[in-house]
């Protein structure tokens, strides 16, 4: 309809002119990111540079690994595809890839039933 255009169009305008930059000299951009060559190398690997939220304060610490939860470092770790799950007996799955499993499963399942409504 008439009104998802308007909206779009808005929505891209509004995103073109953030884009463009306006008065004030904040032109975004490269010239916002902190500048890789000023910060020396030691602040580099002691911090984690661009992390502060606050208005006023100063960039975390990184700390020791030991001060960090165990389930971070499997946070990137690869997980099976739902092609690979359905190829090995579900009552011998681990209970993680068995959740694994229903989740992806089920949003299949709910794609292809959607893939065959919008046919009709």
């Amino acid at each position: 309809g008439s009104s998802k255009d308007l909206i779009r169009r808005t929505f891209a305008a509004a995103a073109s002119k953030a884009k463009k930059g306006g008065k004030g000299g904040g032109g975004g951009g490269a010239g916002d990111a902190p500048k890789g060559s000023s910060l020396s190398k030691e602040i580099k690997s002691t911090t984690v540079v661009g992390a502060n939220t606050l208005k006023e304060g100063s960039d975390p610490k990184i700390l020791p690994d030991s001060d960090y939860p165990q389930w971070l470092w499997h946070l990137l770790d690869k997980r099976p595809a739902l092609s690979e799950l359905r190829r090995k007996n579900v009552e011998t799955l681990p209970y993680d890839d068995l959740k694994r499993f229903v989740k992806l499963d089920t949003r299949a399942k709910i794609k292809e039933n959607n893939s065959v409504k919008a046919k009709n």
